[in-house]
Order: structure tokens, then C-alpha cells, then sequence
């Protein structure tokens, strides 16, 4: 009876766990990993396996995740010739600037000055003993592939052998009847196993913060706070920016804009998802502002593919700013690659869950950054996540916007009226006339 009543009770606390927000998660591990490491001062530091444990699992996920996803984004994407060009020159150039403007405060402000730490050696081994504990940690796979190379251990494979194996009884039942399909199994697949490395995030987060608070105290994040007043002012002037540009080439107005799509931002910033917010995105640019259907839909369902100005300005954000309280001067070089991995990254992201955790391993690792750090910013991520998301949908109304122009199409004449300021729709969405595509030229 006991042996019941106890697979009972880790029954509950396994639905508790899967039912309670991720943010909330990581939120609890932050509050224990502070009581614990004042408690357990240096003795914490076992807590620290944890950490590295995701993010070498994150890591190893992360490259073939991004070509999928990208690949899975263009395969799926229906963009006409006459609108393609102008939408990838839209998306490419709201993200290089989100990007620019990241780099431009985050060098400005310099949060990462506010603290230093010192670099994690790497470990040496002269032949000692070995530690069981690093044993294990190492029979983890740095790359999926990495196994099956010349080098690789017996472990490992078996490692991904049984992780995608568990991972394909999931997706088993799912047809495969051409190459798209086939990226989409792919896909599917590693977003399993990715969601099993996300259950457990909130634990590396109790290990990493209870590590260095037991080992180093509280000064590692002094700089926590600088950072998130730094990434709110360069997301806040990524919006300014959306909002002049619509207000100069499109015939929206932005108080307009933002009346008639606040469910939408608001929907992004309470769940932290753009994917989940699109159909939301898509209704308030059509139904509400009245947008011309095709322009909503690049904008909102394609481009929100493609479309990640906030994720990309955190990241480029992130990297100096861990750089920084390492004492690294990144150079223009570096920080050029900076520039051009979080474009590649953010590419396709949108169908990957915690997206900018995934991919800020491949920009921390352009410029040989400790990934071990990506997990101090957990503990403020969960809010900052919320505000580039909402950033994020905010760059697909203002993608819509542009494509529709400074042209609005009567449903009734069906012929394009040039109109002035002065007849631009009041904030009723009933006073504004239904519109339609326009006619190909």
C-alpha cells in the first residue's frame, strides 16, 4: 500500500510540474538556489552539474534544430514573386537594425561593467583520479554527430540512441509522403527531445544560482539589473522605430495601430509566444486595423517565420554583456559575427520552443564566450522574454503595415484611393470601409 500511496504522490508532483508555467519554474529555482547557497555557502558548488549539463545538451541540439527549422520555414512558406523581395528586404533590415540598435546601447550603457568575473578554467588532467561526476558529464555528447566520429564514445551513441529513440515513438504515427514531410518529422522530432532539456531548465537555473552564491556571493548579479534596463531601452527604441516607420510610409497611423492591436501584444507579452500569438496578430491587421488580406498575412503568419528583431537585439545584448563582465573587449570583427549569427539564428526560431535560449549558443560560442553563463541570465529572462516577444509581434504588424503602403483598396469601387491625412480612419474600426487585395500590375 505504501509503494502506491508514494507513486501517487510522484505522480502529483510530476502533473504540478508540467502544469506550472515555465516562468514560474525558473522564478522557484532562482528563490532556492539563493536560500541554498547561503545555507551551503562553498559546499553548493555540486550544484553546478546541473548547468552545464543542459547547456551541453542545448548545445549539441542547437545547430541542427536551427538548419531544420529554417529549412522547415522555407519549405512551408507561400510567398508570392511580387511581394518575396520586398519582404525579405523588410525582414532583413528591421532585424539588422534591432541588432544594431542592441549593440549600440548595450556599448553605450556597458551594463557588464557594473561587475567582473573572472573566466571558469577549464580543467586540468595530470593523471589523477577521475571524478565520477565529471565522468558522467562527459559521456554527454558535445554535437549529435559528434559520437559517431573517430573519436567517439561508446556512451554517447548510446546516449542519442536512446534519446531519439524515445523521441520517434512520439512521431511515429505521423505520414511522410515527400521531402517536407521529412523535415517536419525531423523537426518534430528534436523538439521532443528539446522539450524534455526545457522540463529541466528550472534545475539547471537552482544549480547555477545556488553555485555561485555558495562560491562567490552576490556579486555576479550586481549587473542583472543594469542589463535589464539596458535591453528595455533598446527594445523600447526598436518599437519607437517601428512605430516612425509606419507612420511614413504605410497609411496606418500608430495610435491606431496600437488601439486596435493591443489584444495581440498583450497576448504576446502574457505568454512569451509569437507562434501562439499569430492567429490573434493576424485577426486585429485584418478585422480590426484593416489591413488588406495579403498584407496581414505576409506580415503576421510568413513573416513571423522569419521575424525575430527582439530575440536577435537580446542576443547580440547578452553577448557583450557577458563579454564585458569578463573583461573582453569585443572587436568590430566580433562583434560583426555577433551581428551575423544572431541574424542566421533568429532565422526560423519562431517554431522553436524558448527559441533565444537554444539559439544563443551558437552566437556565445562565434565569439568564444562561456555558455555557462547563458544560464545567469535566466534568471532575469523569464520577464525580458516576455517584452522582446511582444517586440517581436510588433515587427510583423509593422512588416503588414509596410506592405500594404500608403494605399487602401474600396472593397466597393475597387480601385486604389489615394488618401490624405485628413481622411484616414478614425479609432472606430466600424467607421473604416472593408478592404481587399489589389489587382497585380
Amino acid at each position: 500500500m505504501s509503494s502506491i500511496d508514494s507513486s501517487k504522490r510522484s505522480l502529483t508532483v510530476l502533473d504540478w510540474w508540467h502544469r506550472t508555467p515555465l516562468y514560474l519554474r525558473i522564478v522557484g529555482g532562482v528563490a532556492l538556489g539563493v536560500l541554498v547557497g547561503v545555507l551551503l555557502g562553498e559546499r553548493a558548488a555540486i550544484f553546478e552539474l546541473p548547468c552545464k549539463l543542459v547547456l551541453r545538451m542545448l548545445g549539441a541540439l542547437a545547430p541542427p534544430l536551427i538548419l531544420l527549422a529554417i529549412m522547415h520555414a522555407l519549405l512551408h512558406a507561400n510567398i508570392p514573386g511580387s511581394v518575396a523581395f520586398r519582404l525579405v528586404r523588410l525582414l532583413l533590415l528591421n532585424t539588422l537594425v534591432a541588432i544594431g540598435i542592441g549593440l549600440v546601447v548595450a556599448n553605450v550603457v556597458q551594463p557588464g561593467r557594473w561587475t567582473k568575473l573572472e573566466p571558469t578554467p577549464k580543467p586540468e588532467s595530470h593523471g589523477a583520479a577521475v571524478d565520477p561526476l565529471s565522468l558522467f558529464f562527459e559521456s554527454f555528447p558535445k554535437s549529435i554527430l559528434g559520437p559517431f566520429g573517430d573519436g567517439g564514445q561508446v556512451i554517447g551513441v548510446i546516449v542519442v540512441a536512446v534519446a531519439f529513440g524515445i523521441a520517434l515513438r512520439k512521431v511515429k504515427h505521423q505520414p511522410v509522403r515527400n521531402v517536407a514531410d521529412v523535415v517536419e518529422l525531423g523537426l518534430n522530432t528534436f523538439i521532443v527531445v528539446l522539450h524534455w532539456i526545457i522540463e529541466i531548465v528550472p534545475l539547471a537555473v537552482f544549480g547555477v544560482v545556488a553555485s555561485i552564491i555558495g562560491v562567490k556571493g552576490f556579486s555576479d548579479f550586481v549587473a542583472l539589473g543594469a542589463f535589464v534596463i539596458a535591453v528595455l531601452i533598446a527594445l523600447a527604441l526598436q518599437a519607437c522605430y517601428y512605430l516612425v516607420r509606419i507612420r511614413f510610409s504605410s497609411w496606418v497611423r500608430p495610435g491606431y495601430l496600437l488601439k486596435n492591436t493591443r489584444d495581440a501584444l498583450v497576448m504576446a507579452f502574457s505568454t512569451g509566444s509569437s507562434t501562439a500569438t499569430m492567429p490573434v496578430t493576424y485577426a486585429c491587421l485584418k478585422d480590426r486595423v484593416g489591413l488588406r488580406e495579403q498584407s496581414a498575412s505576409m506580415g503576421a503568419l510568413v513573416g513571423a517565420n522569419f521575424n525575430n528583431d527582439g530575440t536577435a537585439l537580446y542576443e547580440a545584448m547578452s553577448a557583450l554583456f557577458v563579454a564585458q563582465m569578463l573583461g573582453m573587449d569585443l572587436s568590430l570583427a566580433q562583434q560583426a559575427m555577433v551581428v551575423l549569427t544572431s541574424v542566421i539564428a533568429s532565422v526560423g526560431a519562431a517554431g522553436i520552443p524558448e527559441a533565444g535560449l537554444v539559439t544563443m549558443t551558437l552566437v556565445f560560442k562565434a565569439v568564444h564566450l562561456p555558455t555557462e553563463y547563458i544560464l545567469v541570465l535566466l534568471t532575469v529572462d523569464w520577464f525580458l522574454d516576455r517584452c522582446r516577444t511582444a517586440i517581436n509581434v510588433m515587427g510583423d504588424m509593422n512588416v503588414s503595415c509596410l506592405l500594404d503602403g500608403k494605399v487602401r483598396e474600396s472593397r466597393e469601387s475597387g480601385t486604389n484611393d489615394m488618401l490624405a491625412a485628413s481622411t484616414l480612419p478614425s479609432d472606430n474600426p466600424a467607421d473604416s470601409p472593408s478592404w481587399v487585395e489589389p489587382a497585380e500590375t
